[in-house]
């Protein structure tokens, strides 16, 4: 079963860009406006930071620092990182002190190899204890097609990314940690004497963007990670693999643009909307409700005559005792041949042992892939509504 989706507004044109691998993604929602090869891998260079910023922000959140904890800079980080690198480099002076709040700019503003070496070692002593840190997160994100290697972005065959896992990295951080993730807009940093502009220029493209980080590695190409605000709303960017900074830059740009012109919000479910029922057996009912715990919204094309198609899938057949608020299956709603939006469902009651002949009456009950297709009904069904 299929719906089909139309609204005023301007019409809805395919989006095309050169560069080979992009996803553009709704912060609020998550909706996935747009995607190219956005699982394909490859080197990501200095938007490795990201991460590393990411498990410094996890670090001060829970307390184990400050922004204005001082952290040395070592002779591996100035060596390494540093001006005797010739890379992109804060230019922190040897075996000096820098807080936290400092190495943060340096390696977020201006993409400082020395920085980013000084918090990893800063907080876990070592830069690969560091990674160890980083790899956890990415596995707690659900970032499927990443692998760290370093803090840095320096190359090394075994660190990859994908545009995908970018983008919900991004997302997170900014939903996690918004004050800290302010860093990453800030213009420009003097340090040493010496001034150096945010690396991003997106931030200065008139498009509302604030954030987060670019690179470049040899052989593979420019990447952007971005997200941008126009209204109310906050859209996430990631091109991978241009061919220039230009390219980078202008598809980026217009990707934004395309997203913030072409689509308009639709209210699927409420919070505590039940979606479907999943059967369950030996329990002291039936079935039970089922969620997304959430209010559901979706970005949807202005005037699209794509359908917009509902997948459940649950780990069933559902047994007795089921608790309310178990996470039970997913949601995966397509729009043509691009998956929009994946979510868990939740159920909305606990359900009870139920008796002995409640058991083996359930005993021929519904088989599992039958039980599939009824909730992937009754979902198309209150779309349809």
């Amino acid at each position: 079963m299929a719906l089909g989706l139309a609204g005023p507004g301007l019409a809805q044109t395919a989006f095309q860009t050169p560069v080979p691998e992009a996803t553009l993604v709704d912060f609020a929602s998550g909706t996935i406006l747009y995607e190219k090869n956005a699982d394909g891998r490859m080197a990501p260079g200095g938007i490795v930071k990201i991460m590393t910023a990411a498990v410094v922000f996890d670090q001060i959140r829970a307390g184990k620092i400050t922004i204005d904890t001082p952290f040395p800079i070592s002779e591996n980080a100035w060596r390494r990182g540093g001006g005797p690198s010739g890379g992109a480099a804060m230019f922190a002076a040897l075996k000096s002190q820098v807080r936290v709040g400092d190495l943060l700019m340096g390696a977020l503003v201006v993409s400082g190899n020395d920085a980013a070496i000084a918090l990893a070692e800063g907080v876990s002593g070592t830069e690969s204890e560091f990674v160890n840190k980083m790899n956890d997160k990415a596995s707690e994100l659900g970032l499927t097609g990443t692998q760290f290697r370093n803090a840095t972005g320096f190359a090394d065959p075994g660190q990859i990314t994908t545009a995908r896992d970018m983008a919900l990295l991004a997302r997170s951080i900014i939903k996690s940690d918004p004050e800290l993730y302010k860093i990453f807009a800030i213009p420009n940093i003097d340090w040493n004497k010496i001034k150096q502009r945010n690396r991003n220029t997106l931030l200065d493209a008139g498009v509302g963007a604030d954030g987060l980080h670019a690179s470049w590695v040899r052989d593979v190409g420019f990447h952007l990670v971005g997200s941008a605000v126009q209204g109310d709303q906050r859209l996430v960017v990631v091109v991978m693999g241009a061919k220039s900074e230009k390219e980078r830059l202008e598809e980026a740009r217009k990707l934004l643009e395309w997203g913030f012109h072409s689509f308009q919000y639709r209210q699927l479910f409420a919070a505590d909307a039940e979606i479907g029922r999943a059967s369950v057996w030996g329990g002291e009912a039936g079935s039970v409700g089922l969620t997304t715990g959430a209010p559901l919204s979706l970005l949807l094309p202005r005037n699209s005559q794509d359908k917009l198609v509902a997948k459940v899938s649950y780990k069933g057949p559902l047994r007795a005792p089921v608790a309310k608020g178990t996470e039970v299956g997913r949601l995966e709603l397509t729009r043509g041949a691009l998956k929009v939006l994946d979510v868990p469902i939740y159920t909305t009651a606990d359900v009870a042992v139920g008796t002995l002949w409640q058991r083996a009456v359930d005993g021929a009950g519904t088989l599992a892939g039958d039980a599939f297709r009824d909730v992937t009904a009754q979902v198309m069904a209150k779309l349809h509504k």
